[in-house]
């Protein structure tokens, strides 16, 4: 330790006679490996959109993300392992909905990893749950009930994923952001093994640190541990997790709107993650040496929680519309010029904090024939991520010295790449992965100045590319008349433009016809609250669509005269709090009941009543304009009323009113052109009522 202190001081507080910093770069010591730089899709449906997008559009997002040496260049790629819950923004479906089946077609996580797999081979696959399915737990909220049982059913997921599409996966977590069970870490561990997956590795516990205390009273959890996974651990460890000497992962990071700030925000904490770490006088190198950012990208709808914290944007699959966000490029900084088995230098002889704010760090080749050196000066206000709180530190312009010793001074120049960050009046000064001049070293040493909100790239790799596309279509609405029918997807995929809140909705094959069916039929082992009042939401559209016309058609493949449907718009809540939304929800049940609600818990109902109902389909329609509200089904007018309290816009959805099967077809979501019409002709028999207001139906998006 006090060689290591040492080093460190001359590394780092080195003052030339000018009062230049000076930095030294040798390989005398090394740090720590480069286990790489990634991101989570899940953890809430947050690529939804992304595989609807048109194919031009989606294999370029698809390049930004993955391909090596063109945008961000990810080394990493970590998926939910769905649980059919909501989890921040949607829900994913589990490949076992039921203890007695198995479906290895179901969701988007395949095709994306695949998609990156065939852009970078050499890509790591972490899977971790967010939610299980109900049928796992015995009692209360807990996967740990039968830890045999859980431990099969992940493994299995691990077993489709070869078997069906030869995807290896890397690592696995244990249970996002909620408590572990080591009991449950070791069946994993032994469930792996005894069905040949060995190489998988576990990373434990995706929340804090505490695991530590576990793995340094317990010899067996030690071994069976790869890594330490935290979650926005603030660019720093316990000592108790550095001390077992393990990997450090950083593993969910970021979670910050991808603006300039998002981009200041990732540049601080990709350096400062591996750098950070002192405790008065000594030096204590925290080490995060994988950094792995929530989300991939932004293809959900907008309107939801988080929005547009990904890496990079694409909401928009009917326009096409895509935007590279400034992520990508910081993010470029370290993926193009450090591949996966490079190693850190040590702090102090490459690796530090500039002395007027900012950071360094830099990694060589396994050969040590190349030194990459990525620099940032990112300023506290332009800087701070959604969590957690970042504590004031002060950021001045600077000049630096570097100096090149041992095995790197035979270096006369250095490949340069930059970034600027540009704010308030200075927006347009932003300039993200530019290829400057060639650095010079003259008897191994160069100067450099830094000003605010900048990242530096030195490498002597002769490579690195901003790559570009033709500029993506405009943005557009989403285009109304909406009709789908559901046949033209493959079984079980996911409709594409329905974002499933709660519950889980798939295709499947009713007699010649296709539909959509929900299939939870028990609350599942929930990751937030959206789960736990029992009914199921799939939402479409914009929460700015007022005036609307939705209709669907509806049946239920079982009986279970308890079980409703129903069609909702002007909805206003989403994600974790969907249970929670206010709108007008129209209900309808076997029995022939019909209900008016303000809010999906039917607390606030505003008509109800019984009509008669055959078995077998029916259709369920919805018109609202202003305070006006009309519904039908089977095509006869049954209420007309007015809705005072109800929200002034919102999403439109469909869903059931409790978890069970239930089967959709037909939608149809319409503007006065088509709804108005169609109501008054349900209207003009069933319903004495003057349609008045109908008359002047109006929509405004």
């Amino acid at each position: 330790m006090t060689q290591l202190l040492i080093t460190f001081f001359l590394g780092i507080c080195a003052w030339s006679a000018t009062g230049q910093q000076g930095i030294v770069f040798d390989r005398n010591e090394l740090g720590r490996a480069f286990d790489g730089i990634g991101g989570i899709s899940g953890g809430g449906a947050t690529s939804k959109l992304l595989v609807n997008y048109p194919k031009e559009q989606r294999d370029q997002i698809l390049d930004f993300l993955f391909k090596p040496n063109f945008g961000a260049s990810l080394n990493i790629l970590k998926v939910e392992i769905g649980g059919d819950a909501q989890t921040t923004d949607g829900t994913e479906a589990s490949h076992m909905h039921n203890s007695w089946e198995e479906n290895y077609e179901r969701g988007y996580e395949w095709w994306l990893m695949l998609e990156a797999k065939k852009r970078n081979p050499n890509i790591k696959l972490v899977g971790l749950p967010w939610a299980f399915p109900g049928w796992l737990k015995k009692d209360a909220n807990n996967p740990y009930s039968d830890v045999n049982k859980t431990a099969d059913y992940v493994v299995r997921w691990v077993s489709g994923a070869k078997a069906t599409y030869n995807l290896t996966i890397d690592y696995l977590g244990i249970w996002n952001e909620r408590y572990y069970e080591v009991s449950y870490i070791k069946a994993l561990r032994y469930t792996l093994d005894s069905k040949g997956f060995q190489n998988v590795k576990i990373v434990a516990a995706d929340e804090g640190w505490e695991i530590a205390s576990d793995i340094s009273k317990d010899t067996e959890l030690a071994q069976i541990v790869h890594a330490l996974g935290c979650h926005y651990p603030g660019t720093g460890a316990w000592d108790f997790a550095i001390s077992l000497k393990k990997p450090l992962w950083a593993a969910e990071d970021y979670s910050t709107f991808n603006d300039n700030v998002g981009a200041g925000c990732w540049a601080r904490i990709l350096n400062q993650n591996y750098v950070n770490g002192y405790m008065t006088a000594f030096l204590i190198v925290y080490n995060l040496d994988r950094t792995i950012a929530w989300d991939l990208i932004a293809s959900y709808y907008e309107d939801l929680p988080y929005t547009r914290d990904g890496l990079m944007t694409a909401m928009q699959p009917w326009s096409g519309h895509y935007v590279v966000e400034g992520p990508i490029w910081i993010t470029a900084h370290t993926t193009q010029f450090v591949d996966l088995g490079w190693t850190y230098l040590n702090h102090g002889s490459g690796v530090g904090f500039l002395s007027k704010g900012g950071s360094y760090v830099s990694l060589v080749d396994p050969a040590g024939e190349h030194l990459t050196i990525i620099i940032e000066k990112m300023s506290h206000d332009h800087s701070e991520c959604i969590r957690p709180s970042l504590p004031w530190f002060n950021v001045e312009p600077e000049e630096v010295t570097l100096t090149l010793n041992g095995s790197f001074a035979h270096i006369t120049e250095m490949n340069v790449w930059y970034s600027k960050l540009g704010f308030g009046n200075e927006e347009n000064t932003t300039v993200f992965f530019k290829k400057l001049d060639n650095i010079k070293f003259v008897n191994g040493q160069a100067k450099l100045s830094l000003q605010l909100d900048e990242v530096y790239t030195l490498t002597t790799l002769k490579k690195g590319q901003k790559g570009s596309y033709p500029d993506p279509p405009p943005p557009k609405p989403f285009p109304l008349p909406y009709k789908d029918d559901f046949e033209s997807y493959s079984l079980y995929q996911e409709p594409f433009n329905l974002a499933q809140q709660s519950g889980s909705f798939e295709i499947v094959k009713v007699g010649q016809n296709q539909v959509v069916r929900q299939m939870v039929l028990t609350m599942p082992i929930y990751w937030c609250g959206a789960d736990t009042s029992n009914k199921s939401v799939n939402y479409i559209g914009e929460r700015s669509w007022k005036d609307l016309f939705i209709e669907v058609d509806y049946d239920f493949p079982e009986a279970n005269a308890t079980l409703g449907v129903f069609v909702a718009a002007r909805l206003t809540k989403g994600g974790c709090e969907a249970d929670q939304s206010h709108g007008i929800f129209f209900f309808a049940f076997q029995d022939g009941t019909f209900i008016l609600a303000n809010d999906l818990r039917r607390e606030k109902v505003i008509e109800q009543g019984n009509v008669t109902l055959k078995s077998g389909w029916h259709k369920l329609s919805l018109l609202l304009q202003g305070e006006n509200a009309l519904g039908a089904i089977d095509g006869k007018g049954i209420f007309n009323v007015t809705v005072p309290n109800s929200p002034d816009y919102g999403f439109a959805a469909i869903g059931t009113d409790s978890f069970g099967l239930a089967d959709f077809d037909n939608l149809y979501i319409a503007s006065k052109e088509d709804g108005v019409p169609v109501m008054e002709k349900y209207f003009q028999k069933y319903q004495p009522r003057p349609l008045y207001f109908v008359k002047n139906f109006e929509i405004k998006n």
